[in-house]
């Protein structure tokens, strides 16, 4: 979730072509637009990415209802109030145990949509987790040209989709990556890095490195070419498929500003506007910030971006502090602050953005305290107060 500053750039062009901007309504490469009237009845997404939950069974896992009865993880989420899941793939993670790989994918999948849930497919396009802190190309990848890159993503996307289709699934919306707001598919050669801008080696997650000697060179005409190509490759699989681009931030208008402009100026397509929103790595990182500015200017961000660029918006990601510092269950009254917190989330982004947002997915709620701090679970597996705001 590191922040880190970057150049506003404004454009004067707009490529009306190849992005949703306000004068795309009629241009079938980047979905159709519904009208405001057809937007607004639209169904919402009350949705969740527990892409971790067959990892967990496998470890023994179960999960409860609050009544104590041991319940299917997919279906808790459908009792629960949701109607979507979001799912991750990566490319080849054996190194991993190989969760998240397609086949865990379409078995995660099948799930959902055997219980009527609507499906989100998450690709990062690397061999392991994917956001603004690390942008690996998988390794199988690593030395290709760009024209072998191009045709490597291109691939990947199908091959993964295909197998969703051949096991009777159809995803309604596909990211193609996921936070990129540094980009994704970083390469230390500029003519093959798809860095949205310069990334420092003290920038890389995990490095270790405090030098500020630039690792991954910025090609932002190549990172909307990879974005180009998972767009296409997406719809030549399902072609009704939402193809979402997604950045970290959604309080941040001036990056949602900057990097849609420049994605837009690059030739670059997408369907809708993904976002994620944590109040609490906010207020960590922005000691001004308080957990109720944050989701004020989440949703300006919001009607900003549908407004200047034509298209849908939706949370994709967010999650609300169910742990403390030793990864014990949070306190009643904390518990209660998240609740609050994601009910303002789904009804501001549901009555308060003119239709235009499309839904809120929590990221993994069924983690258990001393597994992620933001998740909404116990420890011994039943959902807390913080998903009764779905109901």
């Amino acid at each position: 979730m590191k922040h880190m500053k970057f150049l506003t750039f404004f454009f004067c062009i707009a490529f009306a072509v190849f992005a949703c901007s306000s004068n795309n309504e009629t241009d079938s490469s980047v979905g159709g637009l519904p009208d405001k009237e057809e937007s607004l009845a639209t169904d919402f997404a009350k949705g969740a990415d527990i892409s971790w939950v067959t990892e967990m069974e496998h470890k023994g896992m179960k999960f409860y209802n609050t009544s104590g009865v041991e319940t299917d993880c997919f279906q808790l989420m459908k009792d629960l109030g949701l109607n979507a899941v979001r799912l991750r793939v990566w490319f080849n993670p054996k190194e991993h145990d190989n969760w998240c790989n397609t086949a865990d994918l379409v078995t995660k999948a099948k799930r959902a949509a055997g219980l009527g849930m609507d499906v989100m497919v998450d690709f990062h396009y690397s061999d392991w987790w994917a956001d603004p802190g690390q942008q690996h190309k998988p390794a199988a990848w690593k030395g290709l040209n760009l024209a072998d890159l191009k045709k490597a993503i291109a691939g990947h996307t199908a091959d993964v989709l295909n197998a969703l289709k051949a096991a009777g699934v159809t995803p309604k919306w596909v990211q193609v990556g996921n936070e990129i707001r540094l980009g994704m598919l970083w390469d230390e050669d500029a003519a093959l890095s798809g860095a949205s801008y310069d990334v420092r080696e003290c920038d890389v997650k995990d490095s270790g490195s405090t030098s500020e000697e630039v690792k991954y060179r910025e090609n932002f005409a190549n990172l909307a070419a990879f974005i180009n190509v998972g767009y296409d490759a997406v719809k030549s699989v399902f072609d009704d498929a939402i193809v979402i681009v997604h950045l970290d931030n959604g309080y941040d208008n001036e990056l949602y500003t900057w990097f849609f402009d420049e994605l837009r100026a690059n030739g670059g397509k997408w369907d809708m506007i993904g976002m994620s929103l944590y109040p609490y790595w906010t207020m960590l990182e922005h000691k001004e910030y308080t957990a109720d500015r944050t989701i004020t200017e989440c949703i300006a961000n919001i009607n900003s971006v549908a407004r200047k660029y034509n298209c849908d918006v939706m949370v994709v990601e967010t999650g609300m502090e169910c742990a403390d510092d030793k990864g014990n269950l949070a306190s009643a009254s904390v518990l209660a602050e998240g609740k609050r917190q994601l009910a303002r989330v789904l009804k501001e982004c549901k009555e308060n953005t003119g239709g235009r947002c499309k839904g809120v997915f929590y990221w993994e709620p069924e983690c258990r305290p001393n597994q992620y701090r933001l998740g909404a679970f116990t420890e011994d597996g039943r959902p807390t107060v913080i998903m009764d705001a779905f109901k």
